[in-house]
């Protein structure tokens, strides 16, 4: 980690346009993530934290400042930049292995090679075997272990997961926590991660980022403590300083929501 920045965002503004006039999404973030860091953002509703990750995704230009990725501006999207949501949008009329494999085919990159790379790909994320099955053979869980690995096939230096556990089961989501942190960290992965459960943010990040609303501006920032930054999600909701640090982001948005603290 450490070895220079990957992502910049730069003064970063951004206002929504309408026939009922114009609304400031986020105004002023500036926001520097390094090699192999995982950040999140939390915040309430209507903070912008959504608005932020369309920004750095380069799905839309931001009214000022300017987003920078490996030191280049970023005009659009781009497959230097994996994105990963709550739906995981499988093709139902294509293999596990052909929606691993969409990405690849979309940059002209499908080849007997890359396809046996996909393979290992889905073994390494627990679907050994898999690859010849279709969406609706696999449960949620599965099928977002089946969105990661398209999201990492194409080899992005920036992945952007935007609440990809949200819809899942306690357990289930913790065991795709697990294996997403694993799996980024074995890869020296940069990632943004955006989501509303503090826990999740707390236990798997190296930084957690306060968004505030109305517009959008980063309101704090609190880097985890090594103890809890260097343990797996599950073992860092374990370590003796974990709820300390809950309970100081509880504090922040609790502070900026009046009470509705943690709401996404």
């Amino acid at each position: 980690m450490n070895e220079g920045p990957v992502l910049e965002l730069q003064q970063l503004t951004h206002v929504y346009v309408n026939e009922k006039g114009a609304s400031l999404a986020v105004e002023g973030i500036n926001l520097t993530v390094r090699q192999g860091e995982f950040v999140s953002l939390v915040g309430p509703s209507g903070c912008g934290k959504t608005t932020v990750l369309s920004l750095l995704a380069g799905l839309l230009k931001p009214t000022m400042g300017k987003v920078l990725l490996h030191g280049e501006q970023v005009t659009g999207p781009s497959s230097q930049v994996g994105y990963m949501l709550q739906q995981d949008y499988l093709f139902p009329w294509r293999t596990i292995q052909d929606n691993a494999a969409i990405g690849l085919e979309i940059n002209g990159r499908k080849t007997a090679a890359s396809m046996r790379q996909v393979d290992e790909l889905l073994n390494e994320l627990g679907l050994p075997g898999a690859g010849g099955r279709y969406p609706y053979e696999l449960s949620g869980g599965m099928r977002q272990r089946v969105a990661l690995a398209r999201m990492l096939a194409t080899e992005p230096s920036v992945l952007l997961l935007d609440e990809p556990f949200s819809a899942l089961d306690l357990h289930i989501k913790l065991q795709l926590e697990e294996l997403v942190h694993e799996t980024l960290k074995r890869r020296n992965k940069t990632a943004v991660l955006v989501t509303h459960d503090l826990s999740e943010a707390a236990a798997m990040s190296d930084r957690v980022i306060v968004l505030g609303r109305n517009p959008g501006r980063i309101r704090a920032e609190y880097k985890l403590p090594d103890g809890i930054r260097e343990a797996s999600p599950i073992a860092a909701r374990r370590h003796s300083g974990f709820q300390t640090v809950f309970e100081e982001l509880w504090k922040e948005l609790e502070s900026e929501e009046g009470g509705e603290a943690g709401d996404g």
